[in-house]
């Protein structure tokens, strides 16, 4: 089975395809949306754990690299 992605939206009474799709009646969907009360927690979330996840990576201690470590100088 594969899976197709469609943007829609909800008019105040149902759930409104923003996109022309073929459907069959009765076709099986699964509607994802994002909770609004848990959207700004889950991103605080996953900002302070990339931070710190940054700062581990790139802490205080970690040696400065010279160009002679790059294999490759980027393109310009």
């Amino acid at each position: 089975m594969s899976f197709v992605t469609v943007r829609a939206h909800y008019d105040g009474e149902k759930v409104c395809l923003d996109e022309p799709i073929d459907l069959p009646p009765n076709t099986p969907m699964l509607v994802t949306i994002p909770k609004p009360d848990l959207e700004d927690d889950s991103r605080a979330g996953w900002f302070a754990f990339a931070q710190s996840a940054f700062a581990h990576a790139y802490g205080d201690d970690e040696p400065d690299y010279s160009d002679v470590a790059v294999r490759e100088p980027p393109s310009q």
